[in-house]
């Protein structure tokens, strides 16, 4: 598998979370000989001398014969051998990547297809020791469509958050979809109910690497129709107990538990938002619309769980915050390409300028060009996490571009400045970082994430607001949540809580504290990014 597509978190192997290398799948074929020159190419290869990648667009070891969902006409696939999918990778990572000329070149004949592509990016650390580029991945291009058009996934309905990965571990719920499996009866998963055991395999202690397996495929079912047994300690019980859950293609509900909070300085509203996808287009235009008619002087925005996705709904939903009179005509995010490119976008052909903040819809799920609602606020209180990432990150940015004061209440966030536009050749869908963003004041430099004022010790780039570990002993958007009450009592005198873990109720079994300041939810990693359209 390509790039972060599946998290190895030491003992607990999170493989099936989602994403990761492939394409089509396999079928009989003959065995590649091709020397480099098939498929129509006429290439071998040289280094440092590069076709156009359109040469390459298409040709196919494995062609599909299938209708393109995203066009409603047959795939241009044509047969070619793995050689030519690979001159593509070589030639359209020289031609896009960011920093294209830190790739080595090499024979595109010596590895497998997957391997090639992961050759293809910078190996870089930052200051930091961290990679420069942790963000390349592939997705095969029917799963990447299903995820990003209509938020369809397999899975329960319940999305878990890693608190321990090392024995003993910890997995919790930490929010569920409206009408799952995981919310019906008698399941009835709420935030905050533990997993203790899968198929008779204890979580905590497990130590073999077959256990290990029956834990992940429980966590992250593959297929639609499987069935696990899961051993669950609910919040506030002491007891154990047993539900069966069968895996279903979930549609996400990307906006939930919206409302208002009555405070003695005016209303205050909350919504949770979990990705950037097609759909959350017209559930936050309905959702700033109710919160509108409260009348709310201020806004807790809870990106805690949101690792990205489209650019675009993050543009709207920071101007649905801000407003016309702060935002309109005014920059929401530059994005800058490689030096090859420093006029012209190298995907749309368009003059590269700033992108300014939408002030109606893009045609997601609501009706392009419909006058989006806004709440006009000067500051906004954002609720973050780790798996805050990358199109959520620029919705920190561009506020804080227009002097929109954002105030963060949780943990450093990913540090993700980067994006690319998805390509699909020949069934796999292909995400290499092509862009950097700025914000209208020129600042896109926060790799190692933003971190409220107070942390014990500065991560990313610091901002006004509290660090504190998330809470999974109260729901979303109940106002005593740690997160969301920090958020409340900072908006009335500027204080932060004192440092220190959140209470938890105690099981018949010995358990860690339910918080985290770096809880993990996994999800499909194109959810971990910044996505623009072509």
């Amino acid at each position: 598998m390509s790039g972060p597509a599946v998290l190895a978190l030491v003992m607990l192997l999170l493989a099936g979370c989602g994403g990761g290398g492939g394409g089509a799948a396999p079928v009989a074929t003959p065995p590649d000989t091709d020397t480099g020159n098939s498929g129509g190419s006429g290439s071998s290869f040289t280094p440092g001398v590069f076709q156009p990648f359109s040469n390459f667009e298409m040709l196919c070891e494995v062609p599909r014969t299938a209708i393109d969902p995203s066009t409603g006409l047959p795939f241009a696939d044509s047969q070619g051998t793995s050689t030519d999918e690979k001159n593509w990778i070589r030639s359209w990572s020289n031609e896009l990547y960011l920093w294209y000329d830190q790739i080595e070149d090499v024979d595109p004949q010596e590895n497998s297809t997957e391997d090639y592509f992961d050759l293809m990016k910078t190996f870089d650390l930052t200051p930091a020791g961290s990679p420069v580029d942790r963000f390349h991945f592939t997705i095969p291009t029917e799963e990447f469509f299903e995820l990003s058009q209509s938020g369809i996934s397999v899975g329960y309905g319940a999305n878990f958050a890693i608190l321990s990965s090392t024995p003993p571990r910890s997995v919790v719920v930490a929010y569920t979809e409206p009408g799952s499996p995981a919310t019906s009866d008698p399941v009835n998963l709420l935030r905050g109910a533990r997993i203790i055991g899968i198929d008779g395999t204890d979580m905590a202690n497990a130590s073999t690497s077959a256990d290990v397996d029956i834990l992940n495929a429980g966590l992250f079912p593959e297929e639609e129709g499987e069935t696990h047994q899961f051993t669950i300690v609910d919040l506030g019980s002491e007891e154990s107990r047993e539900v069966t859950l069968t895996s279903v293609a979930i549609t996400m509900t990307p906006v939930q538990d919206v409302q208002t909070v009555s405070t003695s300085s005016g209303e205050v509203g909350y919504l949770s938002f979990t990705d950037h996808i097609r759909p959350a287009e017209q559930e936050l235009i309905d959702a700033v619309t109710q919160l509108k008619a409260a009348d709310i002087t201020d806004l807790v925005l809870d990106l805690r769980y949101n690792g990205g996705g489209f650019l675009d709904i993050a543009n709207e939903l920071a101007f649905m915050i801000a407003g016309p009179a702060a935002a309109s005509g005014r920059t929401f995010e530059e994005l800058q390409f490689n030096d090859k490119h420093q006029v012209f976008d190298p995907v749309t052909g368009a003059t590269l300028s700033p992108t300014l903040f939408h002030t109606s819809a893009v045609g997601f799920s609501a009706p392009a060009g419909e006058p989006l609602p806004s709440l006009n606020l000067s500051r906004v209180f954002v609720l973050t996490g780790p798996g805050t990432c990358s199109a959520s990150e620029s919705i920190i940015n561009g506020l804080r571009g227009i002097d929109v004061e954002v105030v963060q209440i949780g943990s450093t966030t990913c540090g993700k400045p980067y994006g690319f536009y998805p390509f699909d050749n020949c069934g796999t869908t292909y995400f290499s970082i092509q862009f950097r963003g700025i914000n209208a004041k020129n600042f896109g430099d926060y790799t190692n994430g933003f971190s409220p004022a107070n942390i014990a010790q500065l991560e990313g780039i610091e901002i006004p607001g509290c660090s504190l570990a998330d809470d999974f002993t109260h729901q979303l958007g109940d106002p005593e949540e740690a997160r969301f009450a920090a958020a409340l009592a900072y908006r009335q005198d500027g204080s932060c809580p004192v440092a220190g873990g959140t209470g938890a109720s105690r099981a018949s079994v010995s358990l860690p504290p339910l918080s985290a300041i770096n809880g993990l939810v996994p999800k499909s990693v194109w959810l971990q990014n910044r996505i623009l359209r072509r």
